[in-house]
């Protein structure tokens, strides 16, 4: 995947979490500069970003840090292999409460 093919795909995984999270009315939701932060009732946050270097997907949560690189046509976990979708969804609910749902 060049450069931009990933700035493409990276660009919509961030649009499709932000419009998610934007439907729910306890998470705050913010995309700058390919930063996307979701804000949680507690104030603590969950930080998804891109690695352009490293072609890969990065989450910050309480739980830890995951990275996510694109293989067998979806973003999966560098460690365990979950799908991005699934994984940021359990990490957002376990910190939140809030059940979030990616269509």
């Amino acid at each position: 995947m060049n450069e931009s093919d990933f700035h493409r795909a990276v660009d919509a995984v961030l649009a499709q979490v932000e419009s998610a999270v934007e439907a729910i009315d306890a998470l705050e939701v913010d995309l700058e500069s390919g930063i996307l932060t979701v804000t949680c009732p507690d104030g603590s946050r969950v930080i998804v970003n891109r690695q352009t270097p490293n072609r890969e997907i990065w989450v910050a949560a309480r739980s830890g840090g995951f990275h996510f690189s694109q293989r067998e046509g979806a973003w999966r976990d560098t460690r365990s292999g979950d799908e991005l979708y699934a994984s940021l969804a359990r990490v957002i609910e376990a910190q939140s409460g809030v059940r979030v749902a990616f269509d």
